[in-house]
């Protein structure tokens, strides 16, 4: 059961309780790599939490950019932000359809943008379906919201700002990934990519920050799960994995535990791994 955090992680029956709230914005963020062969869209279509709205992960991005759903501008997140009646002064509550996996990205594109009332479903959709909890397949009734932001540029990375830190020990450099790909013992799930990790980083599978049923552990066993990873959370975090989705869980989980000094390398492996100049460590 999640210590509910309206600017972090909720339960079901915070969300339950919450649900009449006229300031109250529920986001579906579901997303799924290719090979697990699910429509998030028509799925939200065909069941989601009552009032909520599809947050595309793919399109709500820098489609600019030649790297999978890097972090959209300020301008084209508040444009999709007011056509969805997202706005200044909501609560957001952002769940995905696989427990805990898509929804901490957008909980932190939303911290990037300087948004904090936004807190991820601790369990998402499969626990709240699991309770019973009510389910609809209408559209929501969306009115436009005005929006600002301030975007938070010290809570993300480019390639050049993680090499730096890498090669000069400046930050924990944290790799969600599974600890398999981590070591290069198995492929990458993106064509071209070189396998290994980024030399000094860690190997801090999601995985282990979550329980059996995609909820979060608590902030104790967080703290356990870090430091027995070699972490020392005294320093600076920088957050990855293969295209920046899972490396946000790490960050979720860090704000968790009060460590409020990370960021998340927005490249992650997709940049990382593509290039032949850019050091790589196996093992």
């Amino acid at each position: 059961m999640a210590q509910d955090d309206p600017k972090t992680l909720v339960s079901t029956a915070w969300l339950a309780s919450h649900l009449g709230d006229p300031d109250l914005r529920i986001l579906d963020a579901s997303w799924y790599l290719p090979d697990q062969k699910r429509d998030a869209r028509a799925e939200y279509q065909a069941g989601h939490i009552p009032g909520a709205r599809f947050f595309d992960l793919d399109e709500i991005s820098d489609q600019r950019s030649n790297l999978p759903h890097m972090a959209p501008p300020p301008e084209k997140f508040i444009s999709r932000m007011r056509a969805m009646g997202v706005g200044d002064g909501h609560q957001v509550v952002i769940y995905d359809g696989a427990g805990l996996f898509s929804a901490a990205r957008v909980w932190w594109t939303f911290r990037l943008m300087g948004k904090t009332d936004v807190a991820v479903l601790d369990g998402g959709l499969p626990k709240w379906k699991a309770e019973g909890r009510e389910i609809e397949d209408m559209p929501p009734v969306v009115r436009d919201r005005h929006m600002t932001v301030s975007r938070q540029n010290q809570l993300v990375k480019d390639v050049t700002q993680v090499a730096h830190a890498a090669k000069l020990g400046e930050a924990e450099i944290l790799d969600a990934r599974s600890a398999a790909r981590f070591r290069g013992e198995a492929p990458e799930p993106r064509p071209g990519l070189r396998s290994g990790h980024i030399p000094g980083s860690k190997s801090v599978p999601y995985a282990s920050m979550l329980n059996g049923d995609g909820t979060m552990k608590p902030p104790a066993e967080l703290r356990a799960v870090f430091e027995a990873a070699g972490v020392n959370l005294n320093r600076p975090a920088i957050t990855s994995c293969g295209s920046g989705v899972t490396a946000a869980i790490l960050n979720l989980a860090l704000e968790r535990i009060g460590h409020r000094n990370h960021a998340l390398y927005d490249g992650s492996w997709a940049e990382w791994g593509m290039y032949d100049d850019l050091p790589v460590q196996k093992g």
